[in-house]
């Protein structure tokens, strides 16, 4: 297996995209911007230095999947009936973690 497939933004266009994101959810200079400013600059600058393809795709997909999860979930605030769709889902998937959990510690009991 080659890897994941390749994506399309760079990572300084991600890196951008990340900070307008921070610029909607928290404008200004509020303690609150200021904190997620300071975390995409410490996650982007940490990895800055790095090499392997590999790796900075999958960060890249990483990135692309927060910026996708945030969108969804202001969809969801604005659409009644997707809010109520993604509330469903994550008590279903509640559930059935909690049911896991449950069933690994009454298998890590009997053991």
């Amino acid at each position: 297996m080659s890897g994941p497939a390749p994506v399309q933004r760079t990572a300084l266009q991600l890196y951008r995209d990340c900070l307008r994101l921070v610029k909607h959810i928290a404008p200004g200079k509020s303690p609150k911007g200021l904190a997620l400013r300071a975390m995409v600059n410490s996650e982007f600058g940490k990895n800055k230095h790095e090499k392997d393809e590999a790796k900075i795709e999958i960060m890249k997909a990483g990135a692309i999947r927060a910026l996708s999860n945030y969108l969804l979930y202001e969809s969801g605030a604005k659409d009644n009936k997707l809010g109520k769709a993604m509330n469903n889902y994550n008590e279903a998937s509640r559930k059935e973690i909690d049911s896991e959990t449950k069933d690994l510690k009454n298998g890590d009991k009997k053991a």
